[in-house]
C-alpha cells in the first residue's frame, strides 16, 4: 500500500459551538470499485441444514441442499416453516415465497446439489440424489415450471447416482456427478439432455472419477468440466477439461495442470474467461483459483491462496469466491492465519479487493459458505450466499446470507492513534490504518485539542491484512505546550467512525539526543514504546512501518532505557509479541538495534524477522536471541545455522544495548557499545516477512532456549538498511544515558469556583470552572507537584485549561494566574470564605475565545519552583466582563484538565 500524507496541514483553532464535528461534503462514491456490494449482510430467512446450491430469475432465489426448516432472521418476525430440501425466497426481502418444493427419496437421505435456471428464465432444474418432487417421480433430476411452481412431468430422465452440477442452454441441460448411466446409456459422470423432454443426447464426456462442476462457454460452442477425475474420454486431463458441447469430444485437456491431490469443485464463465474453484487435499496443496482466457484456454493467473475453494461467481469484472482461505502469503498477502471466507478480486489478477464479509465455517465438514448467486431487482442488486455456517459477521445466520449494491451502513473501525514529539518544532500524530469491510479507500480527518474543524485530512488504502501506519506533522506547536489529537475514518458513502481515543504529546522546549542519533543514522523501522493502548505500535521513523501487539504485553514500564520521557515495554516469557504490520523483505545489509533487561534463565528472542504473524514462523532467521545462561546469539540461516555468540551473560537485570549488523564484511554482534563477535558470513536466507519482537519461532538453532519468547523488558527497537559502524554503535549507547528534558503533567486535585452573586454557595463538585471580573467569579485550582528529578531544575512551567461547550464559553478578557495565599478546599469554599490571592501575576491566560478547545498559558518558574514535592495552589481572576467556562477535573470531557506541565532539565 502506498503511504498517504496529509491533503491539507493547515491549522485552524475551532471556533465552532458544541461537541459535534463540523458537517464536511461526503465523496460521492460508497463502494471502492470495482466491488459491487456491500459487505453488510441482510436480515435472510435460515435453514437448520445445508444449502448446497443456489439459483434465481427475476427476482426470485431458490436455495436447494439437506434442510427441514426454515425459519425467520434472528430477532425478526414470523414462524418457522417446514421445507424438504428446498425453498424460493423474495431476493429484496429475504423472505420465503409462496412456491413450496419437497424434493424426498424412498430410502437414504434427499439432497439437492446443484440448480440452475434456463437462459427464458422460465424453468428451473434441479440435481441432486432424490426419487421425486411433490410426489412427482423423478430420478435426481428434476425440470420445475417456474411460474406455477410444479414439476414438468413430461422431463424425467433417469439418472443413476447423484447429480452435483448443472449448465442450461436453451436447449440442453449439461450434468455431472457420480453417475454412471443417464437414460439407460452409458455416460461415466458426464452428460448432456433434452431441456424440454429429458431425451439423452449424443454427447459422450466420460471421465474416471465425480464430475463436480459444469459450464457453458458464452457461445454455446464449448463445456468446461470440473471435477476429481484424471481422465477425460481416455485422455490424460487431471481436474479439468473444455469439451465439445454437441459431441463431448476433447477440445482442451490439462495434463499436469492442476496438482493431482487437488480437485475443481466449482466453475463460472463471463464474456472473455473461465474460472475454476479449487479444493486440496493435505498440506500446502492448490486451494485457489485459476482463470484462463476463453480465446486460448490458457491460464491467465492463478490464485494459490490456501484454504478450499467451494464456489465462484464472476460479476461485473469481479471474481467473487466462497472458502475458508487462510494463508495468501503466496500471492504476497495474508500471513497463515484466520479463515476468510469471502473474498473478492479481480478477474484480472489475484490481488484481493475491499470486499470481507465473512463467516463461520459451520456444520457438516466445516467448509462454512458453498454456493453463490447474484440476483438483479428494479432497484437493487444482491449477491446470495449459501452453505453450512452458522453466523455472518458475527451474528447469528445459518444456511442463507445475502448483502446488497446498496446502500452501505457499516462504519469503519476506530483509529488507534498515538502521538510524540522529538524536537521542539513540531508533533507527529501517526495511526493504524482502518478497517472498512467494503472499503479500502477512507478519508482520515484529524482533529487537535478537542476542536471540531479537523486540522488535517488524510486519504489512506487498507485491507485487513495490510493497514499501514498514516501520519501527520503538526508544526504550529510550543516548545513545552501539551496537544491532544484524534482521529476519524470515513469511508466513500460516508459512514464515519467515532473518534479515536485521544493521543497526548507534550512538544519538548529542546531535542531528544538518542532519537534524534537513531533517525540520522537511517532507521527504517523505530518502534519507541510510549504507546498507552493496544494494539497499535507507532513506527517513529519515516518508513511508517508499524507494529501490532499480540497477547497483551505491558504497556508504559518505567524506567525506561534511554533518558527522557518514553517508556518501554514489558513481555511475560509465554506469547507476547510485537510484530510489524506491513510485509516486507531485508536487504543483503542491514542492522538491528534494541535494548533489553531480564532476569530470566529460560532465554528466549529479543529481535528477529520471520514469515509469520500471529503464528509462529516456518522461516525465520536474522534474530538475536538469548540462551538460558544469558549469551546472546546473533544467526542467519544459510541452509545451516550460522550464529556469533556472545561470551557473557546478560540477565543481570540492568539494561543492555544489542546491535546485530550483516554485510559485505560480514555479520557482527555488539552489546552495550562494544563488538564482541564476529563472523565472515554473507549470506542468509530470503523471503519476505515481518519484524518480530518479544519472540518466535527458534526450533533448530544452537543452544535453543527452554523459551522461544522472552520475559523481561525491551526499549527502543530500531531496524536499518545498513551497517552501523562501530562508532555509530558507540555513540547510540552513549546518547541512551545524555542528559534530556523531562515533561511531566500534573492534573488538578482540586479545584473549585466561587461566585459573587451566590455567596454561599459551593460549587465544588461542579463539572465547570468560571472566571469573571465584574459580576465576579474566581476559580481556585491545587497541584501536588512532583520534586525535580535528581540532577535537574525546573526549566519552563505552563497552565493548561479547557473551553466548554457553553455558547458563551469563550472569553475575549485576559485572565491571570495567580499564586493563592489563603486556605481553601474544593467541598467547603464559597464567595463568602473565598481564600487570599497574591497581588503577583504568575502567567496570563489570554486569547481563549474558542469552544471545547485547550488553551495554556506559560506560568513564572520562580513562583512555583519553592513548592516542588509539596502542594501548590493558583487562582483564577480577571478585571473584565466576559466570563470565562473551564470543565473541571470533574467532567470527562475536561481531557485531564486543568493540568501543570512541567518541563525539568539540566540546571
Amino acid at each position: 500500500m502506498h503511504r498517504s500524507r496529509g491533503l491539507s496541514t493547515a491549522l485552524v483553532l475551532s471556533t465552532a459551538a458544541g461537541l459535534g464535528l463540523v458537517a464536511l461534503p461526503q465523496p460521492a462514491s460508497a463502494l471502492t470499485a470495482p466491488v459491487a456490494f456491500t459487505a453488510d449482510d441482510l436480515p435472510t430467512w435460515q435453514t437448520n441444514g445445508i444449502v448446497w446450491a443456489l439459483a434465481e430469475a427475476g427476482g426470485t432465489v431458490f436455495a436447494g441442499g439437506t434442510f427441514s426448516q426454515v425459519r425467520p432472521p434472528e430477532g425478526g418476525s414470523g414462524t418457522a416453516r417446514n421445507v424438504v430440501n428446498f425453498v424460493a425466497l423474495n431476493a429484496a426481502t429475504g423472505d420465503p415465497t409462496s412456491c413450496d418444493l419437497s424434493f424426498t427419496i424412498g430410502s437414504g437421505t434427499a439432497t439437492v446439489r446443484a440448480l440452475a435456471v434456463s437462459p427464458d428464465k422460465k424453468t428451473l432444474y434441479a440435481g441432486g440424489y432424490f426419487g421425486a418432487v411433490n410426489g412427482t417421480p423423478v430420478s435426481s433430476l428434476a425440470a420445475i415450471d417456474i411460474a406455477t411452481c410444479t414439476p414438468k412431468a413430461n422431463f424425467h430422465p433417469s439418472v443413476s447416482a447423484t447429480v452435483r452440477a448443472l449448465a442450461v442452454t436453451d436447449d440442453t441441460v449439461y450434468l455431472g456427478g457420480d453417475f454412471s448411466s443417464v437414460g439407460g446409456s452409458a455416460h461415466a459422470r458426464y452428460a448432456a439432455v433434452d431441456a424440454t423432454s429429458g431425451a439423452v443426447k449424443p454427447f459422450q464426456a466420460d471421465v474416471d472419477e465425480p464430475g463436480r462442476a459444469v459450464a457453458v462457454t458464452p457461445d454455446g460452442e464449448n463445456v468446461v468440466l470440473g471435477g476429481d477425475f484424471f481422465t477425460v474420454n481416455g485422455a490424460n486431463s487431471h481436474a479439468l477439461a473444455v469439451v465439445d458441447a454437441t459431441t463431448g469430444d476433447n477440445v482442451r485437456t490439462y495434463p499436469g495442470f492442476i496438482e493431482t491431490n487437488s480437485v475443481v469443485k466449482a466453475l463460472d464463465t463471463d464474456a472473455t474467461g473461465f474460472y475454476t474453484g479449487n479444493e486440496g487435499t493435505g498440506g500446502g496443496v492448490f486451494d485457489g483459483r485459476i482463470a484462463l482466457d476463453l480465446s486460448t484456454l490458457d491460464q491467465r493467473w492463478r490464485d494459490t491462496c490456501l484454504g478450499a475453494t467451494q464456489a465462484v461467481k464472476s460479476y461485473q469484472n469481479v471474481l467473487y469466491s466462497a472458502s475458508h482461505a487462510h494463508d495468501c502469503s503466496s500471492v504476497g498477502e495474508f500471513p497463515d492465519g484466520r479463515r476468510h471466507h469471502l473474498l473478492a478480486e479481480p478477474t484480472t489478477g489475484t490481488n484481493k479487493l475491499g470486499w470481507f464479509p465473512d463467516t463461520n465455517d459451520g456444520l457438516g465438514e466445516g467448509i462454512g459458505p458453498r454456493a453463490m448467486v447474484v440476483s438483479e431487482t428494479s432497484d437493487n442488486k444482491y449477491m446470495w450466499v449459501g452453505g453450512e455456517f452458522t453466523t455472518v459477521n458475527g451474528s447469528a445466520a445459518q444456511g442463507l446470507t445475502r448483502f446488497a449494491a446498496s446502500p452501505d451502513t457499516g462504519a469503519p473501525t476506530v483509529p488507534s492513534v498515538s502521538a510524540e514529539s522529538l524536537k521542539p518544532t513540531e508533533a507527529h500524530v501517526r495511526w493504524r490504518a482502518s478497517l472498512d469491510t467494503d472499503d479500502s479507500e477512507l478519508t482520515y480527518r484529524v482533529y487537535r485539542n478537542g476542536g471540531s474543524t479537523p486540522v488535517s485530512t488524510v486519504a489512506g488504502d487498507s485491507v485487513e491484512w495490510s493497514r499501514p501506519q498514516l501520519s501527520f506533522t503538526d508544526t504550529d506547536v510550543t516548545p513545552g505546550s501539551t496537544y491532544s489529537y484524534r482521529v476519524t475514518a470515513t469511508d466513500g458513502a460516508g459512514n464515519v467512525s467515532a473518534l479515536s481515543a485521544a493521543a497526548t504529546v507534550t512538544v519538548p522546549t529542546s531535542a531528544q539526543k538518542y532519537p534524534a542519533k537513531v533517525l540520522d543514522d537511517g532507521a527504517r523501522l523505530y518502534w519507541r514504546y510510549d504507546e498507552s493502548v493496544t494494539p497499535f505500535v507507532g513506527d517513529t521513523s519515516p518508513a511508517d512501518q508499524s507494529g501490532i501487539h499480540l497477547n497483551g504485553p505491558t504497556l508504559r514500564q518505567t524506567p525506561a532505557a534511554v533518558t527522557g520521557p518514553s517508556t518501554a515495554i514489558g513481555f511475560d516469557g509465554s506469547n507476547q509479541i510485537v510484530y510489524s504490520d506491513k510485509s516486507t523483505t531485508v536487504p543483503g545489509q542491514y542492522s538491528i538495534e534494541t535494548w533489553f533487561r531480564t532476569t530470566t534463565d529460560r532465554g528466549g528472542k529479543l529481535v528477529g524477522f520471520g514469515n509469520g504473524t500471529t503464528r509462529a514462523s516456518s522461516n525465520y532467521d536474522k534474530h538475536v536471541y538469548m540462551r538460558n545462561d544469558g549469551r546472546l546469539v546473533f544467526g542467519v540461516w544459510t541452509g545451516t545455522a550460522r550464529t556469533v555468540t556472545s561470551a557473557n551473560g546478560y540477565n543481570d537485570g540492568s539494561w543492555h544495548h544489542v546491535v546485530a549488523t550483516q554485510g559485505s564484511s560480514g555479520m557482527a554482534l555488539y552489546v552495550d557499545g562494544n563488538q564482541v563477535g564476529t563472523l565472515a558470513e554473507t549470506n542468509s536466507q530470503s523471503y519476505s516477512g515481518h519484524w518480530h519482537v518479544g519472540g518466535d519461532n527458534l526450533n533448530g538453532w544452537p543452544n535453543q532456549p527452554s523459551s522461544s519468547y522472552f520475559a523481561g523488558q525491551i526499549d527502543e527497537t530500531a531496524v536499518y538498511p545498513s551497517v552501523l559502524s562501530a562508532t555509530q554503535v558507540q555513540s547510540h549507547y552513549t546518547l541512551a544515558s545524555a542528559p534530556a528534558d523531562s515533561v511531566q503533567t500534573v492534573r488538578a486535585s482540586d479545584d473549585t469556583y466561587v461566585n459573587a452573586g451566590a455567596t454561599g454557595t459551593s460549587y465544588g463538585t461542579s463539572t465547570s470552572l468560571a472566571v469573571r471580573g465584574s459580576s465576579a467569579y474566581e476559580t481556585y485550582l491545587r497541584f501536588d507537584l512532583p520534586s525535580a528529578p535528581a540532577g535537574t531544575v525546573l526549566k519552563s512551567a505552563r497552565l493548561a485549561v479547557k473551553t466548554t461547550t457553553l455558547s458563551s464559553a469563550g472569553s475575549t478578557d485576559d485572565i491571570s494566574v495567580r499564586p493563592v495565599t489563603g486556605s481553601w478546599s474544593e467541598a467547603g469554599t464559597t464567595y463568602a470564605s473565598r481564600p487570599a490571592v497574591s497581588s503577583t501575576v504568575a502567567g496570563t491566560l489570554s486569547g481563549a475565545t474558542g469552544l471545547s478547545t485547550v488553551y495554556s498559558a506559560t506560568l513564572d518558574t520562580t513562583a512555583l519552583s519553592p513548592s516542588l514535592g509539596d502542594s501548590y495552589d493558583l487562582a483564577l481572576t480577571s478585571t473584565g466582563t466576559d466570563a470565562l467556562w473551564l470543565w473541571s477535573s470533574e467532567a470527562s470531557a475536561a481531557e485531564n484538565t486543568p493540568q501543570l506541565v512541567l518541563t525539568f532539565g539540566a540546571p
